[in-house]
């Protein structure tokens, strides 16, 4: 089973729909790429995320995106397409949860910036939590002040409106321990920038190391 928590950050290139774009992830060297099987203008279908898994598998790590889908649903996607972790925009239900621990898949909990989900929500039963924004996926920035009120004891990771102008910023302010991104890094929805994808891994390894600095 993949630990989370084992690593010392944690970069995630979200809403990849091919090869192709798999590889910039790759080759610039982030912790991980999401396949989105929710709706979404980035939404993949089992076919697509097997090519893209097999490429990815044993060079990054493989997160699947789900919302409003049932328990078994999300483990057809799992067993179809071989995923390392999934990233829920759901409820986590415990027969869920024993289901992913049984087959070694890592649990993401995305949570949406000020509900009371943030607050009542048990972390102990993921691996990890993503803090979103309040409409997920639509890439807009949002204020950041109920994550620096919060304490999380799993390792957080900060998504909404990430891009390599404000990454630096986020990550000193919020003392995340990973981050997601997608339309940061695009050129249209859906397809992947080369040189974006490079330019925010870059500045999100700066932004581990030096947290203080705040400079673009």
């Amino acid at each position: 089973m993949v630990e989370l928590d084992l690593l010392p950050s944690f970069i995630k290139i979200c809403g990849i729909t091919s090869v192709q774009d798999a590889t910039y992830a790759v080759d610039a060297g982030a912790s991980a790429i999401g396949l989105v099987f929710a709706k979404s203008p980035r939404k993949i279908d089992a076919t697509t995320g097997q090519e893209i898994s097999s490429y990815a598998k044993d060079k990054i790590l493989r997160v699947g995106v789900f919302k409003d889908q049932s328990d078994s649903e999300i483990l057809s996607f799992v067993n179809q397409v071989e995923l390392d972790c999934v990233q829920l925009h759901t409820a986590l239900s415990v027969e869920l949860a024993f289901e992913l621990r049984k087959l070694g898949v890592a649990i993401i909990k995305a949570m949406s910036i000020g509900t009371e989900e943030i607050e009542d929500f048990d972390e102990h039963r993921v691996d990890a939590v993503l803090i979103d924004g309040p409409a997920p996926g639509s890439g807009e920035d949002h204020s950041w002040a109920d994550v620096q009120q919060n304490h999380f004891q799993r390792p957080m990771i900060a998504a909404g409106g990430l891009n390599s102008s404000n990454i630096l910023r986020i990550v000193s302010s919020t003392s995340a321990w990973g981050v997601d991104v997608s339309s940061g890094c695009e050129s249209a929805p859906g397809k992947k920038d080369q040189l974006k994808v490079q330019e925010f891994v870059s500045k999100a390894n700066k932004a581990f190391v030096q947290p203080e600095d705040v400079s673009d």
